[in-house]
């Protein structure tokens, strides 16, 4: 029997597919949600404020995992404007104190979602707002604690999610606006800040996938960029809903000036794990907007 997975964030947008995934390749799976969620997808389902240092401990004292999975934070940058500290709080001292509690796990594996919106240490620290600095922050220390205390700490670094479930990325938003329009209980239009803008999507079955493969194989103290190796832009979603849906979508195109696109993000450490993403664009799409529908 495989051992026990504990995945914090339980209740989110990638968390509630983790849950089912590693439940279907035999791991028992305790789920952690901050608040009661009777719709967790697990058997065990724990709640904990992962930002209190003493239930953390006690978590992982009842539970004793030998792997964790690391979904839970705050990953809204305009939230991070408001509450910047909170921020700091949900992903640095939740990380901190779920390291200082394994402490005396030494054979636990943990694997941390980052983001790919941290900032180059290299340079100035200059972030671009308090998110990057958070999840900057995040690996640094969990990197760090890793080294220290020879703990085995891996670290994912996810593109933009998408898929079916409930997400407030741009792809979830713009599928579940299409749902108002074919119902009629919402006929404005639906607003792009620009048609250039790009980015890496990544179906988050395919991810979730990926953390698995880091889990099972992947190399403490590395960072594991998971993600298509494809950047599409704003326009290029807006078109592919329109060909999905054989709509003339109501959408407005901000003249926000083109920028310079981020480099694409290096395949390479995940192809050494032998993981490529398996679901197509299209089919990530078609899959949020049939969600919407049904939700």
């Amino acid at each position: 029997m495989k051992g026990l997975i504990l995945i914090t964030g339980a209740g989110g947008f990638t968390g509630r597919h983790a849950c089912r995934y590693f439940s279907k390749l035999g791991y028992p799976v305790a789920a952690v949600v901050r608040r009661e969620d009777k719709t967790a997808p697990s058997e065990r389902v724990y709640t904990c404020d992962l930002t209190n240092k003493n239930q953390v401990a006690a978590l992982i004292g009842q539970t004793d995992p030998h792997y964790v999975l690391h979904l839970a934070g705050r990953n809204a940058v305009a939230d991070s404007w408001r509450d910047p500290l909170g921020c700091m709080e949900s992903n640095l001292s939740s990380t901190l104190y779920l390291l200082e509690a394994l402490r005396g796990k030494p054979d636990c594996r943990l694997l941390i979602a980052g983001s790919m919106l941290s900032f180059d240490l290299a340079g100035a620290p200059e972030p671009p707002h308090p998110y990057s600095l958070a999840k900057t922050m995040q690996v640094l220390a969990a990197r760090a604690w890793g080294h220290l205390f020879h703990q085995e700490v891996l670290i994912a670094q996810p593109s933009n999610l998408i898929g079916p479930g409930h997400s407030n990325g741009i792809c979830g938003l713009l599928a579940a606006k299409i749902v108002q329009w074919e119902r009629g209980t919402d006929l404005s239009s639906f607003r792009l800040s620009s048609e250039h803008e790009e980015r890496d999507y990544l179906d988050v079955r395919d991810a979730v996938a990926a953390y698995e493969r880091i889990l099972a194989t992947g190399s403490p103290g590395l960072v594991y960029p998971v993600c298509s190796g494809t950047m599409r832009s704003l326009g290029d979603i807006a078109r592919m809903y329109a060909k999905i849906t054989s709509m003339q979508l109501p959408i407005e195109i901000g003249q926000t000036p083109r920028q310079t696109p981020p480099l694409p993000m290096d395949q390479g450490p995940m192809k050494e794990l032998n993981w490529a993403p398996v679901i197509s664009f299209e089919q990530s799409l078609s899959d949020a907007l049939e969600y919407s529908r049904h939700s």
